[in-house]
């Protein structure tokens, strides 16, 4: 693998944690394997690698983005990586607060409903 992909990984496991990506690797197949390797190389290893911003601040950039697009499924993971990048439930709400003016109170509702019951979750597995 190339050394992106490397640097990707090893960022994907810092954000994730290692029991996520684990399992995600596992559950890996020859169909979706360069499908794997293109988020490793590019959101893990090139746009999360960067030290432009800061991880907490990329952790915000996500959320909002996620919530903004209809993305729902991926929020959940993305508020447990939060316990790793920094980002508070205060950051996370204000994220979302700016997704509710600009992208819409629907779409900022709904994800404020998944990050409640992740950090509920989360709070039960501590």
């Amino acid at each position: 693998m190339s050394d992106r992909y490397d640097r990707g990984m090893e960022m994907r496991r810092t954000v994730l944690g290692d029991a996520h990506v684990d399992r995600a690797e596992a559950a890996k197949t020859p169909f979706d394997e360069p499908f794997q390797t293109l988020i490793t190389e590019g959101a893990w290893g090139t746009v999360w690698a960067s030290d432009g911003i800061s991880p907490r601040e990329r952790s915000m950039l996500t959320l909002a983005l996620l919530a903004a697009t209809g993305n729902f499924e991926e929020i959940p993971m993305h508020i447990r990586a939060t316990a790793r990048t920094g980002a508070s439930k205060t950051d996370v709400l204000e994220a979302f607060q700016h997704v509710a003016i600009y992208a819409g109170v629907p779409r900022a509702n709904h994800a404020l409903k998944l990050a409640k019951q992740t950090y509920a979750e989360m709070e039960e597995n501590e």
